[in-house]
C-alpha cells in the first residue's frame, strides 16, 4: 500500500485504507461487546433472563451511523470511478486487444507490440477489445483494472509517474492458459518513447536497458 506508480495510486490506497479502518473498528467493537455481554449476562450471574423490548436511541444510532459510513464510501468510490472514466483530451491513444492467451498493443501510427510501451508523466488512454472470451486488464502497481468483453469497446486511462517495468495481468479466468497472460508496462522517458515509436522495429532489450538506466539516474 502507498507504493503505487500512477496518478490513481494514492486515491485508491486512501479509500482502501479508510474502508479497512472502519471495518477493523467495528470488528473490534462488536466482538468486544459480544464478549462483555457473554460475561455480564452469563447464567451464573443471571439465572433468570431479562427481556428488553427495544431502545429507540440505539435503533436510530446503529441505523444512521452505518448508513452515513456507507454513503461516504460510495461517494469516494464514485469520485474515483469518475476520474478513471474521463481521460484527458491530450491522452495518447493505444488500442489493446485481449485474446487467449496474450495482449497486443497497437499505436496510432500502426505499430504493434506485445509489451505496452508508454512515456512517463503522460496521460495514456487504452481502448480495450476482446477477440474471444471475457478478460480483465489489470496493472496492480497502477491500481487500474478494467474488464474486457467480446463485441464491446471499453476504455481506461492512467498516467505513469515512475520509470520501470510493471506487471500486466489478466484478472478474469479466461481458460486453460490463463496464467500465460502476464506482460509488462514499460515506462520510459518521452524522448526514448518517441524514438521507439517511430523506429521501423522496436528493440525491446534496448528500450528496457534505457528504462532501467533512466530510473537509476533519478
Amino acid at each position: 500500500m502507498f507504493n503505487g506508480a500512477s496518478n490513481f495510486s494514492h486515491d485508491v490506497d486512501a479509500i482502501f485504507l479508510f474502508s479497512l479502518i472502519v471495518s477493523v473498528f467495528f470488528l473490534v467493537l462488536i466482538t468486544g461487546l459480544m464478549i462483555y455481554f457473554v460475561i455480564k449476562y452469563n447464567r451464573k450471574k443471571n439465572p433468570k433472563a431479562t427481556n428488553y423490548h427495544g431502545n429507540m436511541g440505539l435503533e436510530i444510532t446503529w441505523t444512521v451511523i452505518p448508513t452515513i459510513l456507507v454513503l461516504i464510501m460510495f461517494w469516494f468510490g464514485w469520485i474515483g470511478y469518475s476520474d478513471m472514466a474521463n481521460a484527458p483530451a491530450n491522452s495518447l491513444n493505444i488500442d489493446v486487444t485481449a485474446q487467449m492467451w496474450k495482449w497486443t498493443f497497437k499505436y496510432g501510427n500502426g505499430k504493434v507490440s506485445d509489451s505496452l510501451y508508454v512515456p512517463v508523466n503522460k496521460p495514456i488512454k487504452l481502448t480495450l477489445h476482446s477477440l474471444d472470451v471475457n478478460h480483465a486488464f489489470y496493472v496492480p502497481k497502477f491500481r487500474i483494472k478494467k474488464d474486457v468483453y467480446p463485441n464491446q469497446t471499453r476504455t481506461v486511462w492512467f498516467k505513469a509517474e515512475e520509470l520501470g517495468d510493471f506487471d500486466i495481468a489478466c484478472a478474469e479466468y479466461c481458460g486453460l492458459n490463463h496464467s500465460h497472460m502476464y506482460n509488462k508496462v514499460k515506462v520510459i522517458p518521452e524522448k526514448n518513447f518517441d524514438l521507439w515509436l517511430n523506429s521501423a522495429a522496436g528493440n525491446d532489450s534496448t528500450m528496457a536497458k534505457d528504462s532501467t538506466a533512466a530510473k537509476k539516474g533519478n
